[in-house]
């Protein structure tokens, strides 16, 4: 194991000679791109799995939301180790249970096996995120970091878009398994790269030991916010299962930070957001993320269900927005170095308001050069101007030793902004097109009990009741007309793309506030020192 380094800027400097940081910069981002790539690869070969296994609708949702659900619970808990004991250690380890989940994943012979081992992968991706944030942070310094912040955060970026791609055509080619054990190889590359060229650091701060009751609350606490985020749709907001862990997750979280402000060596220092970038920052990234998930959601049903293109197609559609943080984050991240971040994260949200306002051109019959296309570009371009200013703002807020709980933070609320914009805005959505789709069915004479089981079968999936033609031919009673299948199939459309812009109103709302929240209470980080005391950094602009 290589040498053991304190994490002032002087040291971690002198070790790291410029060659190697790039090659710990690519170590990171090889590391990182699998468990981003898994965020949404999965979903692609649901019904393959669906077929294979025998499961049910309920099986196939907890396939997704089990990883989902580690990853958001544990994030907390994986930087703060990483920061106590060792961040290059937590992320190796966090490489290896995702790796070994992903072979058990591709074995796994009931959906229960899947689900289990889906949940082992987010906690390895828990690990290794925020430690794959702190080790930057903790190698790059000065102006080289928000560079190095920005291809990580183009990459992160890239894997989320590429993942629906590379799902589908593993699924269509290979079968359902190889989706799991494409990342392997990766994984092994990935723990050889990260051993040979990362360096160890750690907090070696003499008060800093770890903190049971915390983790401990901190992971229950965010466990039944997950939960019940993700359930909410499926059982219904009034539900005693999730009105219960709504009220678990109050309680716990309550206790969380109540035992961190007495604490004499806390998880989560709190102190941490009486430092109004660190606070606004983690409250930009929740805003930012919740608008993100949500829309690219229902976008891929507009695409799959409204324009009958395949999950591949969709995927590939969709290809614009990432490509546009690929190339921009890294000079956007750079130039906040030079600049400040808090320009840079009032006009990304700002920019992605304008990119989301124009998706709301959209129609069932809309080309996608001329609507969704422009948009897709305005709207990467945006998120490319917030992501690595925003990232590294939180990141210099806070001394360097703190670097993995910092990541953890940010990355948590990332990840809760897209779990609330998924659970949030989908139920607006599903109750915009219920309605409206009702409403059409009946506005075409269709009796208003054929009428409502039509809306029913719909379910929580808004764009089926308006799917292919070909698919509610399937499902109309023999006999029915042509034509009352094509007028269902239009009203269906219609419905979804309304319901749709209902949804892409509140995004706009999100990214505002993100916007107005960066340009109050943000302040540049340009001239922050690595070496600051506990909740002091320096400030300019």
């Amino acid at each position: 194991m290589a040498r053991t380094l304190e994490t002032t800027p002087r040291q971690t400097q002198s070790g790291t000679g410029d060659n190697r940081k790039w090659w710990v910069l690519a170590a990171m981002v090889f590391g990182l791109f699998m468990p981003m790539l898994d965020n949404l690869v999965v979903n692609t070969a649901l019904p393959t799995i669906q077929r294979s296994l025998g499961t049910g609708v309920s099986g196939l949702q907890w396939i997704i939301d089990a990883y989902v659900l580690a990853f958001a619970s544990f994030m907390l808990t994986g930087g703060a180790l990483g920061d106590l004991y060792g961040r290059k250690r937590f992320f190796m380890a966090g490489l290896i249970t995702f790796t070994l989940g992903s072979l058990l994943c591709g074995i796994s012979n009931t959906t229960g096996e899947l689900v289990a081992f889906r949940f082992l992968q987010g906690i390895g991706s828990a690990l290794l995120l925020p430690g794959s944030l702190s080790i930057i942070t903790a190698t790059f310094h000065g102006r080289e970091r928000g560079a190095a912040i920005g291809i990580w955060a183009a990459f992160s970026a890239l894997a989320l878009a590429v993942g629906p791609i590379v799902g589908g055509y593993l699924v269509e080619h290979v079968s359902w398994q190889s989706i799991f054990y494409v990342n392997i190889p990766v994984g092994i590359i990935g723990l050889v790269l990260t051993y040979i060229v990362v360096r160890e650091s750690r907090d070696e701060h003499p008060s800093r030991r770890v903190d049971p009751p915390g983790l401990i609350t901190g992971t229950a606490g965010l466990f039944f916010l997950v939960y019940a985020l993700i359930e909410g749709n499926n059982r219904g907001w009034t539900d005693g299962m999730i009105l219960g862990s709504f009220a678990l997750a109050a309680i716990v979280l309550a206790a969380f930070f109540t035992i961190e402000a007495r604490s004499e060596s806390p998880m989560l220092p709190l102190s941490f957001f009486r430092i109004r970038t660190f606070a606004a920052s983690n409250f930009v990234a929740a805003a930012v993320f919740f608008a993100l998930f949500g829309t690219v959601f229902f976008l891929t049903l507009y695409f799959q269900d409204v324009h009958g293109y395949s999950p591949v197609g969709a995927g590939a559609r969709l290809f614009p927005f990432p490509v546009m943080i690929l190339l921009l984050a890294p000079i956007a991240g750079r130039l906040s170095d030079r600049l400040g971040s808090r320009w840079f994260m009032t006009a990304g949200p700002a920019l992605s308001a304008i990119g989301l306002a124009l998706v709301l051109r959209s129609q069932p019959d809309s080309s996608y050069f001329g609507v969704i296309f422009p948009s897709m570009v305005v709207w990467g371009s945006g998120m490319a101007l917030t992501m690595a200013p925003m990232t590294a703002a939180v990141m210099a807020s806070v001394p360097t030793r703190h670097a993995g709980v910092a990541s953890a933070a940010t990355n948590t609320s990332r990840e809760l902004g897209g779990v609330f914009g998924v659970a949030l805005l989908g139920a607006i959505v599903t109750s915009a097109f219920r309605r409206g789709f009702l409403a059409r069915l009946i506005d075409q004479g269709i009796p208003q009990p054929f009428a409502q089981q039509i809306v029913a079968r719909a379910g929580s999936r808004a764009a089926a009741g308006g799917g292919s033609l070909a698919s509610f031919r399937r499902e109309a009673p023999p006999g029915t007309p042509i034509s009352v299948i094509k007028n269902v199939v239009d009203a269906g459309h219609n419905a979804f793309v309304h319901a749709m812009h209902v949804g892409i109103y509140v995004a706009i709302v999100s990214m505002v506030l993100a916007a107005v929240a960066a340009a109050v209470f943000v302040r540049s980080h340009v001239g922050s020192h690595d070496d600051a005391g506990d909740g002091q950094v320096a400030h300019a602009g």
